[in-house]
């Protein structure tokens, strides 16, 4: 074994640990992610700045969302124009998208680009 502070590591960091030992992704991995995404959702414009603060996307911000993609899976979130924003976790499964009301969240949110603004200090 070797101490802690003779640990270096090189590369992207993907996400952390948790305490409770679950790996919580960080948006560092998101260019990574971005184009293998099998289920992705896209937002409206309004709804863009929203995200980016860090809120849940909410059934009247959402433009698109892949089909088939069940609730809770993981989601890659895009603008309108195709661009990655983060990723998040599916409230609502494509099927109960359709028939919640404007204010439900079908998307929880777990990390987006603004982190780099918000969070530059702790990003590793």
């Amino acid at each position: 074994s070797a101490p802690r502070d003779s640990l270096v590591s090189l590369g992207t960091c993907f996400g952390k640990f948790t305490k409770t030992q679950k790996f919580r992704l960080s948006v560092t991995a998101l260019e990574f992610l971005a184009p293998y995404a099998k289920y992705k959702v896209w937002v409206k414009p309004g709804s863009e700045q929203s995200f980016l603060y860090g809120n849940h996307v909410l059934k009247s911000g959402l433009g698109r969302i892949t089909e088939n993609t069940a609730q809770y899976q993981g989601v890659v979130v895009y603008s309108m124009a195709d661009v990655p924003l983060g990723f998040g976790v599916a409230a609502k499964s494509t099927q109960e998208c359709r028939k919640v009301d404007p204010m439900a969240i079908v998307v929880f949110h777990q990390a987006d680009v603004g982190e780099y603004v918000r969070s530059e200090d702790t990003l590793t």
